[in-house]
C-alpha cells in the first residue's frame, strides 16, 4: 500500500517532513530513497527530482540524517558505500574513521596500566576517530555526482535552521544511553528551558546549520584543514574524559579509499558487499554460501530447522570474522581463502540439521596467518540508506557514529564518533597480536554490510543494509534469504524476526515469531535467550520492472519514490522504542 508524500506526517506523527514538496515528476522509471527517517528520505527525493543522481541523493539523505538522527550518524562519523552504475560497474568506498597517528597498543589503557572496559573507553576524546563520512561523500560526488556540491546541502541546512520534531528513537536513546553525553551536547538536544526534549518537541540546531553552510560553500577540505580541523582537535584533546592526542595533521592527511568489492554466487544470484576493514560483506557471504547446500526454500520461513541452520552458519562465519578481519592496510586478511568454495564446503559440513554444535572454533582458510581470537565488543548504532535513480544507478550506504551519540562530544552542533572502541582494546592474546588491535593510522573493523544482489539476468535485484552493531550481518543475511529462498518481498524479509547467533547462545528477537519458536529451537539443541535487538534495516528491490522500497517496521524509516509516493510500513510499536 502507498500513500502520498503529503500524508507522511500522518503515517509517522512524530516525524514531520521538512523537505520541500517539489512539483510532480514526469512519468518515467521512478527513482527511490529508503532511509531510517522520513525527513531524510524526502531530502533525497528532493535531489532526485532536481535532476540529481543516486549518489547526489544519497549524500543529501546522509546530510539530513546528520540533522534529524544525530544519535546514529553524521559527518562526525564514517561510512561504507556500495554502488552500481547503470552501465554495470560496481564500486565500493571505504570512508571508515581512522586512529590518530599517536594511537598505540595501549591507547585504551588506564594510567595504572590496566585496559579500560569498553564502557569506560567510550566517553570523551580518545574514542574519536578521524571522521571519514564527508571525505566519502566527496569521493562519491567526484565520480558520480551531477548536481553542484552545495545544492546537496540545502535540505539539511533548511531542517537544521527551521527545526525538526524529536522522534521516539532520539528521545528514548537519550534517556537510556545518554549518560556519557557532555552538558554542551545534551543542551543541543533538549527543550529550550533545558529540560529533556519530549517526543514531538522541536529541535533547532543553528550551529550545525552554519557548519553545513560553510562546507557547502567552501567544499569538503574546509572540514579537514584550517579553523574547523583545529576545533575538532581542541575538542578531543581537551575533553574532560579520556583526552586524545589528535593533530590537525591527522585530519589533513585523511582520505576515503576505493576498495575492491567482495562477491559470491549464491544459488543463481550474485551477492556483492564491502570488503575489509568492514567484516560485514565477507561474513554475510560466508553465512549464505555455507547454507547453499540446504534447501532453505523448501524448509520455509516458519521452519525451526531453517532458523537453526541459519544460526549454525552464523556461528561459523562470525568465528572466522572475529579472528581474521582487520584493516587490510595493516594486517593480512585472507579474504580469498575465507570465500573459497572448497573451504566453505568444509565449514558447512560441520552443520547438522538435527543437532547444534557443542562448540565453534575458527577455521583455517587458505592463506590464513596464525592469529589468536580476541574478544569483540560492538554496540548497536548506525543508520542505512538505499537509493536508486531513474537511470538505474544504485547506491547502498551504511553510515555511523558508532554508539548512541558517539563519544558524547560535539563540535558546531555535530556529534563526534566513538569509532575507535571498535578496535580490540587488548592488543595481545595468548602471546599473539590480534588482527583488530589499535595502531596509528589504522581503521577499526566494522560490521556494516551494505549489499547489492544481482539476479540471474545480471541486473540489480536488491540493495539492502542495516544498523545495529554486529547484528547488522545477521539482518542482511536474513533479508537476502527471505528474498532469494523464501520469495518474500524485501519489506516482509526485513520485518521477519531475527535469530542472532554470533556465538554459542542465540538471541531470539523479543516480540516476534522467533520468540514463539524458542521451544522448537531448543529441541534442536539450541541455547536461546529472548532479547529486544533493536534492529533497523532499509532496502530497495526491483520487482516486475519497477523499483519497490522497504523500511524496517521497528524504526521510523520509510521508502519514498521519486513521484512522491511513500511505502506504508506497518509499524511495530514495542520494537520501535528499542535501541538501535
Amino acid at each position: 500500500m502507498k500513500t502520498s508524500l503529503l500524508a507522511l506526517a500522518l503515517l509517522v506523527p512524530t516525524a514531520a517532513v521538512e523537505a520541500r514538496q517539489p512539483t510532480p515528476a514526469p512519468a518515467k522509471d521512478q527513482g527511490m530513497v529508503s532511509a531510517a527517517d522520513p525527513r531524510a528520505a524526502a531530502a533525497g527525493v528532493e535531489i532526485l527530482r532536481a535532476g540529481g543522481s543516486a549518489t547526489d541523493a544519497a549524500i543529501a539523505t546522509m546530510l539530513a540524517l546528520n540533522v534529524v538522527e544525530p544519535q546514529s550518524s553524521g559527518i562526525g562519523g564514517g561510512s561504507f558505500w556500495v554502488s552500481h552504475a547503470a552501465g554495470g560497474a560496481l564500486s565500493t568506498i571505504d570512508a571508515r574513521e581512522e586512529a590518530p597517528a599517536a594511537a598505540d597498543a595501549r591507547w585504551f589503557y588506564a594510567p595504572d596500566g590496566t585496559p579500560l572496559s569498553h564502557r569506560d573507553a567510550v566517553p570523551g576524546g580518545r574514542s574519536v576517530g578521524i571522521p571519514g563520512a564527508l571525505r566519502g561523500m566527496a569521493l562519491a560526488h567526484r565520480t558520480s555526482g551531477k548536481l553542484p556540491w552545495a545544492r546537496l546541502f540545502e535540505p539539511a541546512i533548511r531542517i537544521a535552521t527551521e527545526g525538526f520534531r524529536a522522534t521516539p528513537r532520539l528521545v528514548n536513546g537519550m534517556k537510556a544511553y545518554g549518560g556519557h553525553i557532555t552538558p554542551e551536547t545534551r543542551k543541543l538536544f533538549s527543550a529550550p528551558d533545558g529540560s529533556p526534549i519530549a517526543v514531538g518537541g522541536t529541535i533547532k540546531n543553528p550551529a550545525q546549520a552554519a557548519l553545513l553552510q560553510r562546507i557547502a560553500r567552501q567544499g569538503p577540505d574546509s572540514f579537514y584543514v584550517g579553523p574547523q580541523a583545529q576545533k575538532i582537535v581542541t575538542a578531543v584533546n581537551t575533553a574532560a574524559r579520556n583526552p586524545s592526542k589528535m593533530t590537525t595533521g591527522d585530519l589533513a592527511s585523511y582520505d576515503a579509499k576505493n576498495r575492491p568489492p567482495v562477491c559470491i554466487r549464491y544459488r543463481v544470484y550474485r551477492v556483492c558487499g564491502m570488503g575489509p576493514p568492514s567484516s560485514g560483506g565477507v561474513t554475510v557471504l560466508m553465512i549464505l554460501k555455507q547454507l547453499e547446500r540446504f534447501d532453505m526454500g523448501k524448509l520455509g520461513k516458519d521452519s525451526a530447522q531453517a532458523w537453526h541452520l541459519f544460526a549454525e552458519s552464523s556461528r561459523l562465519a562470525y568465528a572466522d570474522r572475529d579472528l581474521y578481519v582487520g584493516d587490510p592496510d595493516f594486517v593480512r586478511v585472507p579474504i580469498k581463502g575465507m570465500l573459497d568454495p572448497a573451504y566453505l564446503a568444509k565449514r558447512s559440513a560441520l552443520i547438522s540439521p538435527a543437532t547444534t554444535m557443542a562448540s565453534v572454533a575458527p577455521g583455517t582458510p587458505p592463506g590464513a596467518p596464525a592469529r589468536i581470537r580476541a574478544p569483540v565488543s560492538e554496540v548497536p548504532g548506525t543508520t542505512d540508506l538505499a537509493v536508486v535513480d531513474a537511470r538505474g544507478n544504485v547506491v547502498e550506504v551504511t553510515t555511523t557514529v558508532e554508539g548512541y551519540f558517539g563519544s558524547g562530544l560535539t563540535v558546531d552542533g555535530t556529534v563526534l564518533n566513538n569509532q575507535l572502541t571498535d578496535f580490540d582494546i587488548v592488543p595481545v592474546k595468548n602471546g599473539a597480536l590480534v588482527a583488530n588491535r589499535v595502531e596509528g593510522g589504522k581503521r577499526p573493523r566494522s560490521s556494516m554490510a551494505p549489499t547489492i544482489v544481482y539476479g540471474p539476468d545480471g541486473k540489480v535485484r536488491l540493495a539492502v543494509g542495516a544498523a545495529g552493531g554486529s547484528t547488522i550481518i545477521a539482518q542482511v543475511a536474513k533479508a537476502i534469504i527471505g528474498v532469494v529462498d523464501w520469495k518474500l518481498s524485501a519489506q516482509d524479509s526485513i520485518a521477519l524476526g531475527l535469530l542472532y547467533a554470533p556465538g554459542h547462545v542465540a538471541a531470539a528477537e523479543k516480540g516476534t515469531e522467533r520468540e514463539a519458536m524458542v521451544p522448537a529451537l531448543q529441541a534442536l539443541g539450541e541455547t536461546v535467550q529472548v532479547a529486544a535487538l533493536g534492529l533497523k534495516a532499509n532496502a530497495i528491490e526491483r520487482v516486475g520492472g519497477k523499483w519497490v522500497g522497504a523500511a524496517d517496521p521497528r524504526s521510523e524509516g520509510v521508502a519514498i519514490s521519486e513521484d512522491g509516493t511513500v511505502t506504508q510500513i506497518q509499524r511495530v510499536g514495542a520494537l520501535q522504542r528499542a535501541p538501535e
